[in-house]
């Protein structure tokens, strides 16, 4: 009775021991988000671009059939359906932990033990029937069913079960990052192949032009007005703009197998519109207030998803050093014959067990993965801010370009104007020798270039929109 009792207090102070020592530092940290400016810079709007869906904000039924073949078929997006299964799965697993387990158990064996030890001196004088030794070589045959349960009485297994649904809660919101991303890549591609036919449409005019008055001079080089010189000149313009052409046509092959890329699929002609660039309509887009990223931005919610998660499993680490509780039985059927197996009650067979463990001499590596959990959590608080602050920046950066891209735009249509009528006071002149031919070649040079400079703008402005739409964390609603 005194052994009893004092491996009783033996084993209770070692529980206490393991107790106090398990307040360690509160090592966590929390996010600062007082930071998050309340407005832009120079917007004031209350509404968001961000809350509409996708076909809202993009009216162009073109871009909307390709855009919905790459939310169908991208291989990104499919890759990230995948991460979502297998989070998911993971929660399954951590919540099938909080169960108990149950086994179903089947055995066959043969034991032969030493005969000068304590078991094997009994048996040989033990009758296992009557009149019946022991036999030197005894086979075990065994039927049943286990169970195991930890308890979760500290919430251990449960935080480790809130962790991996946060965890799977975070791929759904990747899956939403990437189908903005992706929206925005399209649509961003599709704006310049329609930038690159409108240049290529204007080079061919403008080849045709050059032409046209290479034949001119060549009649003027036969009347002597002007020499081989200005012929060659001539020439050498049109085989430069025909060298432009072939380049704008590998250029175009080049973004439209981009596209075809993002929607999944082979090489083939992207279907787009005709129209002129500069005479489509531009998107209205509204920010309404940094506030509203928190909820928009899928990468914003997928990193406050994985902050929670990291506060979890550090909760589940900190548990660690506390006791845990497991119980364990079996019930089942054990004989040295199959005849016996189910002779019962002679070979019932059950038991059950409770177990209590605590760490004593293996704490520091609980110590270690503990404060590896800690750095693992302020690491997501910072990569939430960082979030925060990279989405706040985009859209600013974004409210700046469209605002300088717009007087840009302006700027160059102007230019556009007074350089065509140059080309046109130029050739006048050019035909009535009161201008040399230098003078008109420079003239159409600036004019193409300006006009290439105004398509660029133009499609930089469909872009900017597309950009911030997607800053504003539009597309995946």
């Amino acid at each position: 009775m005194n052994k009893y009792i004092t491996y009783t207090s033996l084993l209770l102070a070692l529980i206490c021991f393991s107790f106090s020592r398990c307040k360690l530092p509160q090592l966590e940290h929390t996010p600062d988000l007082e930071m998050l400016p309340k407005v832009y810079p120079k917007s004031l709007d209350s509404i968001n671009s961000a809350a509409s869906n996708w076909k809202t904000f993009i009216k162009d039924t073109y871009l909307q059939s390709l855009i919905e073949i790459a939310l169908e078929r991208n291989l990104d997006v499919k890759s990230t359906l995948q991460d979502i299964a297998i989070a998911k799965n993971q929660f399954s697993f951590k919540k099938s932990l909080l169960s108990p387990n149950l086994h179903f158990v089947g055995s066959t064996g043969i034991e032969k033990v030493g005969r000068y030890t304590s078991q094997g001196a009994g048996d040989a004088s033990a009758e296992i029937t009557p009149g019946n030794l022991v036999p030197e070589n005894l086979s075990d045959f065994l039927t049943g069913f286990r169970a195991s349960w930890e308890l979760d009485i500290w919430g251990k297994l449960n935080s480790s079960k809130k962790a991996a649904y946060a965890h799977y809660l975070s791929t759904i919101e990747a899956r939403n990052f990437a189908k903005t991303n992706l929206i925005a890549e399209v649509a961003n591609n599709y704006y310049e192949l329609l930038a690159l036919d409108n240049q290529l449409d204007i080079i061919r005019q403008t080849i045709q032009l050059q032409k046209n008055q290479l034949e001119i001079v060549k009649v003027q080089k036969l009347a002597s007005v002007v020499t081989e010189l200005a012929v060659k000149q001539f020439e050498a313009q049109v085989l430069n703009s025909e060298s432009m052409e072939v380049e704008l046509l590998q250029k175009i092959t080049v973004i439209e197998n981009e596209i075809n890329f993002l929607l999944g699929r082979y090489p083939q002609v992207i279907t787009r519109e005709k129209s002129p660039l500069v005479l489509i309509p531009l998107y209205i887009a509204k920010v309404g207030v940094p506030s509203q990223l928190l909820k928009n931005r899928p990468d914003v919610q997928q990193a406050e998803l994985e902050m929670l998660a990291a506060k979890c499993e550090l909760r589940a680490s900190k548990l660690e050093f506390y006791p845990s509780i497991n119980l364990s039985s079996s019930l089942g059927a054990q004989a040295f014959k199959t005849s016996l197996l189910y002779t019962f009650p002679a070979s019932l067979l059950y038991n059950a067990v409770s177990e209590i463990t605590a760490p004593v001499l293996n704490r520091k590596a609980i110590v270690a993965a503990y404060k590896t959990a800690n750095a693992q959590q302020i690491k997501a608080i910072y990569d939430y801010q960082k979030a925060l602050l990279n989405g706040y920046l985009e859209v600013s950066n974004q409210l700046a370009i469209i605002e300088n891209l717009e007087r840009i735009y302006d700027l160059r249509n102007k230019e556009v104007l007074v350089l065509s009528k140059s080309i046109e006071i130029a050739t006048d002149l050019f035909k009535s020798a009161r201008a040399n031919y230098l003078e008109v070649l420079t003239a159409q040079r600036d004019a193409l270039s300006t006009k290439f400079e105004l398509i660029d703008a133009k499609k930089q402005q469909f872009q900017s929109l597309i950009n911030i739409y997607r800053s504003l964390g539009g597309g995946w609603k």
